[in-house]
């Protein structure tokens, strides 16, 4: 089947104002904070905590992704239409694009196809402001920080060489990852290292995915771990110390509520913080979630990349912190990625090959076995292409079969709604069958270590985990500071289980190497980095921005 045109998707994009997909919430119009016509935000007495534990929570997940992507979001869209054309009240909760990638590699993340939440152009760029207003209260600590450096009277003893803290920025820009802050005499500030991360993977933007009101949002971001101290009587410093909490959780105000949109059909849409999966939690907030799960009685949501990042995270921080039990997963199978994981170059993954998918079919049942190990049960999306073939369709799903899971055609991107009546059915059977019984892998007794080596062990399959000397001084300054039974949230490559992004398919019986481990103490977790991850990614040689313009009637292209 041939992928629609744009203009074809364009003659469907009728937007409803957003105050009538609110009634069909059940929202009264005056409730809503609208931002023009076509969004709004959505205030935290919304949720009813009784209507979250009866609603039925829908995780969507992936294999391996391979570097383009295998259509979460489009499927996790496709979904919802779905299971409103079956006759089920359902929303799609999801994370907010971050402008990195939308200029970089991936260029827009609202969907595709007839599988789109809209308005696309302006969720894909600065939406409701939410990106800056973390941005900006990230940015506020590090001055804060700074300007104690420099005082005299309010002097913390921060020693420069511990500060933990880094500006952030909602750009890939390398250039940025490791620079020299403070030059140019004393009345600029101490000089001394520094650097920028991406806004996603910003501490803050994790505090706001996990915070449950403004309290809880500002005890977080006063326990952010700032450094430590040489100050008589001080050890270490946190930004509750610096007086900060209060100031940035203002800059917050409105951030902290999650975002009401629509599908191209008209079905209610959330769409809130936008962590990423390789250096964060890679999930959407709390907050999004129950308020989802307020509203409609199937809430379908996303976590990024494979299921052995976002998944466990979802899983092991989200649902432990929130108190939810997902009633269902969909993991998003793509043939091309199967062919990719039988050995094909990235330039050979749309060439049909049945012995490249049988080869590549382990990543798939890898993934399909670690989902069920929290207790869910599973079923599989072949997210469908045009260059897939019935022969190598008919291996996933026979694979699938042999593994106890259903494995179910997704045609969200070509037919909407219409092509994904198939897979909502699956789904609300599980769901609606009480089959999952949800359990965290791991318990919070258990040391960092031995945290760290669960999940190495159970979902990525090494036989050992070896530490850096800095991981290590890492480890013992966790320990003083009596943080040792927060989760943990592993930054690795997507493209692999291990944290070599070489190591295709389903590898076995290698070693994982912590090279360091931040801390997030407001979050709540702490951050082991594996092999070489990047907080800062960097623009690819073509940008997805080079496609990219806007005409004198104010049309915008290539954002798709």
């Amino acid at each position: 089947m041939a992928f629609p045109s744009d203009l074809e998707i364009a003659q469907k994009a009728q937007m409803k104002p957003i105050a009538r997909i609110g009634e069909k919430l059940g929202i009264d119009p005056d409730t809503l904070e609208l931002y023009g016509r076509s969004k709004a935000k959505l205030p935290l007495d919304l949720i009813d905590e009784k209507k979250v534990a009866k609603s039925k929570l829908i995780l969507v997940t992936a294999l391996s992704p391979t570097p383009a992507g295998e259509g979460k979001t489009t499927t996790s869209i496709g979904l919802c239409e779905g299971l409103n054309k079956v006759g089920k009240k359902a929303m799609v909760v999801l994370r907010e694009p971050s402008l990195g990638p939308v200029f970089g590699v991936k260029g827009g993340a609202a969907g595709g196809g007839y599988a789109q939440v809209v308005p696309m152009e302006d969720i894909n760029l600065h939406f409701t402001g939410d990106f800056a207003a973390i941005e900006k209260a990230n940015n506020l600590l590090a001055a804060l920080i700074d300007n104690n450096l420099q005082s005299k009277t309010k002097n913390l003893g921060i020693d420069p060489r511990t500060i933990a803290w880094k500006r952030v920025i909602d750009m890939n820009d390398r250039a940025l990852r490791s620079i020299v802050i403070g030059l140019g005499g004393t009345g600029n500030g101490m000089p001394r290292e520094d650097g920028f991360n991406i806004t996603a993977a910003s501490e803050v933007m994790a505090i706001v995915c996990l915070a449950t009101g403004y309290e809880d949002l500002k005890t977080r971001l006063g326990n952010i771990f700032v450094g430590n101290s040489r100050a008589e009587g001080r050890k270490y410093v946190y930004a509750r110390d610096l007086h900060a909490q209060g100031a940035m959780a203002l800059l917050l105000k409105d951030a902290i509520k999650p975002n009401l949109v629509q599908t191209l059909e008209g079905n209610p849409a959330i769409i809130h913080g936008g962590p990423f999966a390789n250096i964060a939690q890679g999930v959407n907030s709390v907050l999004a979630t129950k308020m989802g799960l307020s509203l409609a009685d199937y809430v379908v949501t996303e976590a990024g990349f494979g299921a052995d990042l976002g998944a466990e995270k979802f899983f092991d921080i989200k649902c432990r912190a929130a108190g939810l039990a997902p009633s269902a997963a969909v993991i998003v199978a793509t043939v091309r990625a199967l062919r990719y994981h039988g050995g094909a170059d990235i330039k050979e993954v749309n060439t049909p090959s049945t012995e490249r998918v049988k080869a590549g079919l382990a990543n798939l049942g890898r993934h399909i076995e670690n989902v069920g190990k929290f207790g869910v049960k599973a079923v599989v999306a072949i997210n469908h292409f045009p260059t897939d073939t019935p022969e190598e369709i008919d291996l996933v799903k026979a694979y699938c079969r042999e593994r106890g899971a259903e494995a179910v055609l997704a045609q969200g991107f070509a037919r909407g709604g219409e092509g994904m009546q198939e897979l909502a059915d699956a789904v609300v059977r599980v769901a609606d069958s009480g089959a999952s019984a949800f359990k965290p892998l791991y318990g919070l007794d258990l040391s960092i270590e031995e945290k760290i080596e669960t999940i190495a062990k159970e979902i990525y399959r090494a036989d050992r985990v070896t530490y850096s000397s800095d991981a290590q001084t890492a480890l013992k300054r966790i320990n003083n500071l009596g943080l040792s039974k927060l989760p943990v949230c592993i930054a690795k490559t997507q493209y692999s289980f291990s944290d070599d992004p070489s190591l295709r398919a389903a590898p076995e019986g290698f070693k994982i190497t912590v090279s360091d481990i931040e801390i997030a103490a407001g979050a709540g977790f702490v951050v082991p980095l594996l092999g070489k991850i990047m907080r800062m990614p960097g623009l690819p040689e073509t940008p997805a921005s080079e496609h990219m313009d806007i005409d004198a009637a104010g049309v915008i292209s290539g954002l798709s």
